[in-house]
């Protein structure tokens, strides 16, 4: 059993969560409120700026010439194409690009995000890629599944989203991310181990709290 393998068998309560939040599901049933994607849309457009920032900090990291030269390219393909793509599928929702650069964070944006960048700033490229990769990896199952729901590829709204993340690219840079999880875990001693599954663990976790953000349009409501 690879590393990965050995995280979600050892978290699949705490994975499958993600995959089946009813922001999901309802998404590839197509009967998600507008407002609610409205309002991830934004949300993810924030977190995409300090998820590029990882991918930064993995160049710098990364101890030789090729995955140095990965972690640029994916950097370069988030800047350039996946928050592109953010931005014209916004624009559909009536976002603009002064919204989207403009919108206040939410505090599960901010923590996911803070959380992760402290992870890769303060330790090495395996703790980074554990950070990254439930982000990563649990989009391109989300896509993955609900491509098999009849029609949730041609939705007038969702359609385009279950498309990006099944798609062929994704799944690419996803199973990219898998393999370089598998590679940097072999050999460590168990306590690094543990400490990457951990990391592994909060993330995922995150991605629930995210889709719970985005289902509840949560911001700080402190009145």
């Amino acid at each position: 059993m690879t590393f990965t393998q050995h995280l979600v068998t050892k978290y699949q309560d705490a994975w499958s969560q993600t995959l089946l939040h009813p922001f999901v599901k309802e998404i590839g049933e197509g009967t998600l409120d507008r407002n609610k994607f409205r309002f991830y849309m934004i949300q993810d457009y924030l977190y995409l700026i300090d998820y590029a920032k990882l991918f930064a900090l993995g160049t710098v990291k990364a101890n030789d010439l090729q995955t140095m030269t990965e972690f640029a390219a994916h950097l370069h393909s988030i800047l350039h194409e996946e928050m592109s793509l953010h931005r014209s599928y916004a624009a559909q929702f009536g976002i603009s690009k002064e919204e989207l650069e403009q919108a206040e964070p939410s505090p599960i944006t901010l923590a996911y995000s803070h959380y992760m960048l402290h992870v890769a700033q303060n330790g090495g490229l395996a703790d980074l890629t554990a950070a990254l990769l439930p982000c990563m990896w649990s989009y391109w199952e989300i896509g993955l599944l609900l491509k098999e729901i009849p029609g949730a590829q041609d939705h007038v709204d969702y359609g385009e989203w279950v498309l990006m993340y099944s798609s062929d690219e994704f799944g690419a840079l996803a199973q990219w991310c898998i393999g370089l999880m598998n590679r940097l875990a072999e050999g460590k001693p168990a306590a690094e181990l543990a400490r990457l599954e951990i990391i592994f663990l909060n993330t995922t976790r995150y991605e629930t709290l995210f889709w719970e953000m985005a289902y509840q349009g949560q911001m700080w409501n402190l009145n």
